[in-house]
């Protein structure tokens, strides 16, 4: 057990949560929730990512916001219900305010269901578009990981996600009266800041994917590969130490646990399987040839036929 002394100076060096206040403020009459603002601003980065990315290659840049109106509303409504079904006796017990399945401005939007509906509206708006999946998907790998990075600050600011006690110095102050708070554990308990741990691995993970995107010529689904296998991996290993409520699961293992697997396990599939179908490079990130558009032209006037006149 630490001294006093050494609580004391834990505390000084540990993460504060912010004020309670901060979670949401009043713009007129409306209720704005940090939480959304940190997934609003991912979103963002992430469109402005993809668009520079596909850019490169000549695609259309206003294809990415047509893909956005599918993508964004499916994955949103994805993440949460799949949050609500991994976490059924938080939302369904006796007395229970049903509504509170839709309150996503509280916070629990799970990311394995915002990928499962994302990938569905890439995969019509793309189709709709004339555009490959892969194409699309692969230019969008590392920009999610800077959305995920830019959304985990909303549950610092919602003080959730932390996992189990330390005394290192970089310690999660979590108040006693957190509905979150294990019970039996003292007040001034510092938690793993796993929100901060996730910001720091999908960080790294950008890096890592551009860098091997760009040694190796990477396409045909195999950076989308490489997203899966990082985030899963990291995904896992944090959700086993996390201690706020968690997914339910199946063995004693808790659901997103069993979702990382699974991410990992489609990421090495999907990179074997595309590497041996597709050896070479994309012909195009379109499906079909696009119709060139002739450049304009001012036609040439009609020749005049000179009159010709004589005076007698």
């Amino acid at each position: 057990m630490p001294s006093a002394e050494q609580e004391t100076m834990m505390l000084a060096l540990s993460i504060p949560s912010p004020p309670p206040q901060w979670a949401q403020f009043q713009l007129g009459p409306l209720t704005v929730h940090t939480y959304a603002l940190c997934i609003l601003s991912g979103i963002i980065a992430a469109s402005l990512i993809t668009s520079y990315r596909l850019g490169r290659r000549g695609v259309d840049r206003g294809i990415v916001l047509d893909v956005v109106l599918w993508a964004v509303p499916l994955g949103i409504v994805c993440a949460r219900f799949y949050h609500v079904f991994t976490h059924v006796g938080d939302y369904f017990f006796p007395g229970a305010n049903l509504w509170n399945v839709f309150a996503i401005w509280d916070g629990g939007n799970a990311l394995y269901g915002s990928l499962l509906g994302g990938a569905l509206g890439v995969s019509i708006a793309c189709r709709r578009a004339g555009l490959r999946f892969w194409a699309f998907a692969d230019a969008l790998a590392p920009a999610l990981l800077v959305a995920q990075s830019l959304g985990r600050f909303g549950n610092y600011f919602n003080h959730e996600l932390f996992g189990l006690p330390t005394t290192l110095p970089w310690g999660l102050q979590i108040e006693a009266t957190n509905p979150k708070f294990p019970a039996g554990m003292p007040p001034g308990t510092l938690f793993h800041p796993l929100f901060l741990y996730e910001i720091i691995w999908n960080l790294a993970g950008v890096a890592v994917i551009l860098l091997v995107e760009r040694r190796f010529q990477l396409q045909w689904g195999r950076v989308l590969a490489l997203y899966l296998i990082w985030y899963g991996l990291g995904r896992s290993w944090l959700e086993a130490i996390r201690i706020d409520p968690t997914s339910d699961g199946w063995l004693g293992i808790p659901a997103n646990v069993w979702a990382s697997f699974v991410a990992v396990a489609i990421g090495f599939t999907l990179f074997v399987v595309q590497t041996r179908r597709h050896p070479g490079a994309e012909p195009s990130p379109y499906l079909r040839p696009r119709p060139e558009v002739a450049a304009f032209e001012p036609r040439s006037p009609e020749p005049v036929a000179a009159e010709a006149s004589s005076e007698s």
